[in-house]
């Protein structure tokens, strides 16, 4: 009689909170609700949030993803536009080709364009910590005249910076790295003692929620999964935290993406997932480590998250 190989054990953290946040659900609504009203196609200028998983699913309803506002027509279909915020020229553009537009940019996001724009009506000098090319960033930028807001992204940064001439203030991308940003922040506060810092972080509460959650389950276990986007800002935050507390850490689009081979021998893994992954592709790579392990699963919560945010005024009319 031969016998089944008996299953190496698996104690599985899954990290709380994890996966989608309020400005993701709002985006993802947005998009939904305008197909409700207006039907296909409906345009969305770059990914609506940084996950294929929801692209795809959006495309197959009927959903056009494109990258630039000349290859959206004219007409009564809306062109909608991100969650990371798009800089004001295209908005200027829209409204000059007449494109019906919905904003689905993220509210947090928009608050830190209000932040920007009020600093420069101070007149002040103006630091955005963020990375460059990050569509965000972008945004950011964008809310402003050439040459008014300076990025900076290291601490290397900071120390390139010329002495000020004036006030000067910082504002951050949402989806930073709490760590590093409280260390850019501090080389900032050195060379610039009398900057203005934002009355409350940008960093938005979910960034910050994943981010602790991980960092508490990675002190715990051998190996880390996050689930999300290799574009995606806050889901590369995650895979860092999990490996500056020495932990092994792989960031993976779905299950077909892990590395089996570095979970050899490992009897503890956490698991999570960036802002913009859905809780199904989790669920399936519980069940691959199910078929591969005995697993115990636990959770590890560090925080409880009810944020919600209403949709765009021009839709809440529609409706």
């Amino acid at each position: 009689m031969t016998f089944a190989p008996t299953k190496p054990p698996l104690r599985v953290v899954l990290c709380a909170p994890r996966g989608f946040c309020a400005g993701v659900v709002r985006a993802i609504d947005v998009v939904e609700r305008a197909l409700e009203i207006y039907g296909a196609p409906v345009y969305v200028r770059h990914e609506i949030v940084h996950n294929r998983t929801v692209v795809d699913a959006l495309k197959a309803k009927g959903v056009i993803f494109i990258e630039e506002l000349s290859e959206a027509p004219p007409g009564p279909h809306p062109v909608i536009f991100s969650a990371h915020g798009v800089a004001k020229t295209v908005l200027e553009e829209a409204k000059t080709r007449n494109l019906f537009t919905v904003d689905a940019t993220c509210p947090l996001v928009t608050k830190v364009h209000r932040e920007a724009q009020a600093h420069f009506k101070r007149g002040r000098r103006i630091i955005l910590i963020g990375h460059a090319r990050h569509p965000e960033v972008i945004g950011t930028i964008g809310q402003l005249p050439p040459g008014a807001v300076t990025l900076v992204s290291t601490i290397e940064d900071v120390e390139r910076l010329a002495p000020a001439g004036g006030e000067i203030a910082y504002v951050t991308q949402t989806t930073l790295s709490v760590d590093d940003t409280r260390e850019i922040v501090a080389a900032l506060e050195r060379r610039f003692p009398t900057i203005h810092a934002p009355p409350v972080g940008d960093i938005c509460y979910a960034t910050t929620n994943r981010q602790q959650a991980v960092k508490a389950a990675a002190r715990g276990v051998e190996a880390v999964i996050v689930v999300g986007a290799a574009n995606s800002s806050n889901s590369l935050r995650l895979r860092e935290v999990a490996e500056r507390e020495g932990c092994a850490a792989q960031l993976v689009a779905d299950v077909r993406a892990i590395d089996w081979g570095a979970l050899e021998g490992v009897r503890s893994v956490a698991l999570s997932a960036g802002a913009s992954a859905p809780e199904v592709l989790v669920e399936r790579i519980i069940e691959a480590l199910g078929e591969r392990f005995a697993i115990a699963i636990e959770t590890l919560r560090t925080a409880s998250e009810s944020e919600a945010f209403p949709l765009p005024r021009a839709l809440r009319e529609a409706v």
